[in-house]
């Protein structure tokens, strides 16, 4: 059955920038709901405040945490506010779209002698893998996650490739990827759709952050079938037309929203 995102209600992790932020953008545009956290100091939370209130005046609710969106507290204290807001209706969009971890190496090197921790690796897979399980665990609990939901979580072409200093998001990625399968088969009786998406190259804060990211970049640009990268609206507008349904039976995939970057690769 076809469903509107107006008056529905969705939550995005990582809603400050990149492709949470393309995300909660064009789900208001639908008219739908935005509950949002993101993790941000000083003109990034100033920036952050702003962008709610561009939703709101495109006459939704917007509700922003700034919270480390890892913690048990932050979840605590989200989803009871979450409750409030929605009510009986629930939570019918969850996006996955956290960026935060370590890029160094595994092994050193005379240019690069410092190595990630294994303090570093559990923060890492921490916060962009399990706690997408967390956040579902307690969604769950608090009975926010209604028949034709829909879960998704960003992943990438790292989690099968090498790029440099990339190992631990590369394990996150991959962990993710596997999370997310098993919470498909997990939530499928209840008619809860869990997909992760594949993006493009995509020039994000996140991407800016890993070495040599502007000569990947356009190696990757140069191979796109369509001749540019990925942009988060592509991503977001894949979100829209994925969320049109309440269909449960699309589940358990990586969707490559990549524009072709992969067929030739």
């Amino acid at each position: 059955m076809i469903t509107e995102i107006q008056g529905s209600w969705s939550l995005v992790l990582g809603v400050s920038s990149g492709f949470g932020r393309a995300t909660a953008r064009a789900l208001a545009a639908r008219g739908g709901n935005i509950i949002g956290v993101h993790f941000d100091t000083s003109d990034g939370a100033e920036a952050a405040a702003k962008f709610a209130g561009e939703l709101r005046d495109l006459g939704v609710s917007a509700h922003f945490f700034n919270l480390n969106a890892a913690s048990a507290s932050t979840r605590s204290e989200v989803i009871a506010q979450a409750a409030e807001l929605t009510g009986a209706q629930g939570v019918r969009i969850v996006l996955h779209s956290l960026a935060f971890g370590s890029l160094l190496p595994f092994v050193p090197t005379p240019e690069k002698p410092e190595v990630i921790t294994s303090r570093q690796m559990a923060m890492t897979v921490d916060v962009m893998a399990h706690s997408l399980v967390y956040w579902v665990q307690d969604l769950l609990a608090a009975g926010l996650l209604p028949r034709g939901a829909k879960i998704y979580g960003m992943t990438s072409a790292g989690s099968t490739q090498v790029l440099d200093s990339y190992g631990a998001v590369s394990a996150a990625k991959a962990t993710l990827e596997a999370h997310l399968r098993q919470l498909a088969a997990e939530l499928a009786p209840r008619g809860v759709a869990v997909n992760a998406l594949r993006a493009g190259t995509t020039l994000t804060p996140a991407l800016d952050k890993i070495p040599n990211s502007a000569e990947y970049a356009e190696l990757c640009r140069a191979r796109n079938p369509h001749g540019r990268l990925t942009e988060p609206e592509d991503v977001a507008e894949a979100i829209v037309l994925l969320s049109m349904s309440d269909s449960s039976w699309l589940t358990g995939n990586v969707i490559g929203v990549d524009g072709g970057e992969l067929l030739t690769a």
